[in-house]
């Protein structure tokens, strides 16, 4: 177990651990004593040397990741304690022994006090991937306690290499850091609200497939009987199963990677033995969207974030306008637009306003039928509203 060093904030800078905000920001920091590397654990003081918790130093803007509030030690216990916690809420939300589900998340970063960390399980294996080098360092530990915890989970795969600073990407021997921590496992076929979907974690976006859409993809379900359903940026095709399932007579998927598209066709027929209602597009978003001249009863977008730092906002929120226009174009008369952002730096008053100004380009008279966002297995802290990242709206058109 490793000693932490000590970290004084200036005079008055404590103020935000006092609200319980899990990040401290560089401009916070008075003096560091010890060596201040990336990851390294550190013990937090204010101006009157009083500890006011613990965290793991991070790099950039971000100088500590907070993991708890008080002075404690950073144990196998510690992470134990932490992920039971993390399992009981799940437990709670009726995920754990669900027979119709089996996806679901498991540890959501600061919104489980466990801020640089997720892990999504499918099935007997959970998904792991670290977006702090603190995390990266303690993820033998994090894995262990996983599986002394939960007895259904059985494995546990690392998927970090797209998430961390290039140096610990690999490891010693210039090996990628993705792998299994703990037993093997193939790519498995899991459940969500008795759908069937193939996830690859080794080779898929995230990790294999995105568990937060489930609620929004149920509800697509229920509006879906006898309309057609243009499912841009499809992935693997949740949206467009979930809109067949509902009884969709046409759905059109979308995606520019020939991989996600393979796998979107895979998930269609593992749940219908008739594909004939299904159509599936390897394409650039916008230029199908440009080029496409049919119009549908319900549009889904769901692109990828459009800003990964506050510096792309402004760039982002006309990209935002400009697709939402582009899809508020193929909507019939009284149809629906499903439309989303995960950029955690584009708020819901920014998202909302992107897609006012796509609305008034088009002309066309829009009302807010649903505000969507992440589900329960998603938590977002109180004290850190910056967890809640995935905005979405379902608007019908005139």
């Amino acid at each position: 177990m490793l000693k932490p060093i000590s970290l004084t904030l200036k005079r008055g800078r404590e103020e935000s651990l006092l609200r319980r905000h899990p990040w401290i920001f560089s401009g916070a920091v008075q003096q560091i004593d010890g060596e201040a590397k990336e990851g390294t654990l550190v013990r937090i003081y204010n101006y009157k040397h009083e500890c006011v918790g613990i965290g793991h130093m991070g790099g950039g803007s971000i100088a500590v990741r907070m993991l708890s509030f008080t002075d404690c030690v950073i144990d196998d216990q510690f992470w134990r304690e932490r992920i039971t916690a993390a399992y009981q809420l799940r437990q709670a939300l009726g995920l754990t022994e669900n027979t119709h589900t089996t996806a679901y998340r498991l540890i959501h970063g600061e919104g489980d006090q466990l801020p640089g960390v997720i892990v999504d399980v499918y099935g007997a294996t959970a998904v792991m991937q670290a977006h702090s080098v603190g995390m990266h360092l303690v993820r033998d530990e994090i894995a262990q306690a996983i599986v002394d915890t939960i007895p259904q989970i059985k494995n546990v795969y690392y998927k970090s290499e797209g998430t961390l600073p290039r140096q610990y990407r690999s490891d010693a021997c210039g090996r990628l850091v993705d792998g299994y921590l703990i037993g093997d496992s193939e790519t498995v076929a899991c459940l969500e609200n008795d759908m069937t979907f193939e996830v690859d974690w080794e080779h898929g976006q995230k990790t294999g497939f995105f568990v937060d859409q489930r609620d929004n993809r149920q509800l697509l379900r229920l509006f879906s009987a006898g309309k057609s359903v243009l499912n841009m940026f499809c992935y693997t095709g949740g949206f467009s199963v979930s809109a067949l399932k509902g009884g969709a007579m046409r759905v059109v998927s979308v995606d520019s990677s020939e991989r996600a598209i393979e796998q979107t066709r895979r998930n269609v027929d593992l749940n219908f033995s008739d594909n004939s209602r299904h159509l599936a597009i390897c394409d650039d978003g916008f230029q199908f969207l440009n080029k496409d001249e049919e119009l549908y009863d319900i549009v889904v977008l769901d692109p990828p974030a459009f800003a990964k730092h506050r510096g792309a906002l402004h760039n982002a929120l006309k990209g935002y306008t400009r697709l939402n226009l582009s899809g508020i174009k193929h909507v019939k008369k009284g149809g629906l637009l499903f439309t989303f952002s995960c950029s955690q730096v584009v708020t819901k008053e920014h998202f909302r306003n992107a897609v006012l100004g796509a609305a008034m380009q088009a002309g066309r008279s829009a009302q807010i039928l649903y505000q969507l966002h992440q589900p329960a297995d998603h938590p977002v802290s109180l004290y850190h509203p910056e967890g809640e990242y995935l905005k979405g709206l379902v608007i019908r058109l005139d």
